[in-house]
């Protein structure tokens, strides 16, 4: 009994391997059948990485994935517009831009400013007051950003559209404080 289970297993065994050789040939077989004229050049795919979606996103993920790519172009463009903010890769600078470069960024086009107090100067108060009216923050807490610019530069406010920019940059420097658009 035990010699036939074995020589059943060693068929199947057989057969198995004999469908796995029989898979692999096919796709061979098919290549060889295709013409010259229908064999067209095609650049390698990279391997794509399967991407793990947290369930809270997957019901998103999906309906982005049936939407056409003008329909996603016109997405893309209306979040852009919602939240201020840009899908354009960003070019992260060697070295700090000056007040000068700010300057010129904000004449080429620029809409969207980051304020950063470099200096304070000699009118403290004055410059802790321009910072509570920029950013609506309590004394304490403007107080705290005024005296963090000892040890670097600190962003006032950020995403500010250039009109609003340029009259707080006035403000600052009319309290003896130095800012940057960047």
């Amino acid at each position: 009994m035990v010699e036939e289970e074995k020589k059943e297993e060693k068929k199947e065994e057989a057969e198995e391997e004999k469908k796995e050789e029989a898979e692999k040939e096919e796709p061979q077989k098919e290549k060889k059948e295709e013409t010259k004229a229908e064999v067209k050049e095609e650049p390698e795919k990279e391997k794509e990485k399967p991407v793990k979606v947290p369930a809270k996103f997957k019901k998103l993920v999906e309906e982005i994935g049936t939407m056409s790519v003008l329909d996603l172009a016109e997405l893309v463009k209306i979040l852009e517009d919602k939240f201020g903010v840009s899908s354009a890769p960003q070019m992260v600078a060697a070295q700090a831009p000056t007040a000068d470069a700010a300057v010129a960024g904000a004449s080429e086009g620029k809409s969207v400013f980051n304020i950063i107090l470099t200096t304070v100067g000699d009118k403290k108060i004055d410059v802790i007051k321009a910072v509570r009216d920029a950013t609506q923050k309590g004394l304490k807490d403007s107080k705290d950003l005024v005296d963090a610019v000892a040890s670097g530069e600190q962003v006032v406010k950020e995403n500010v559209k250039k009109e609003e920019a340029e009259e707080i940059k006035k403000k600052f420097e009319s309290a003896g404080a130095k800012v940057e658009l960047k």
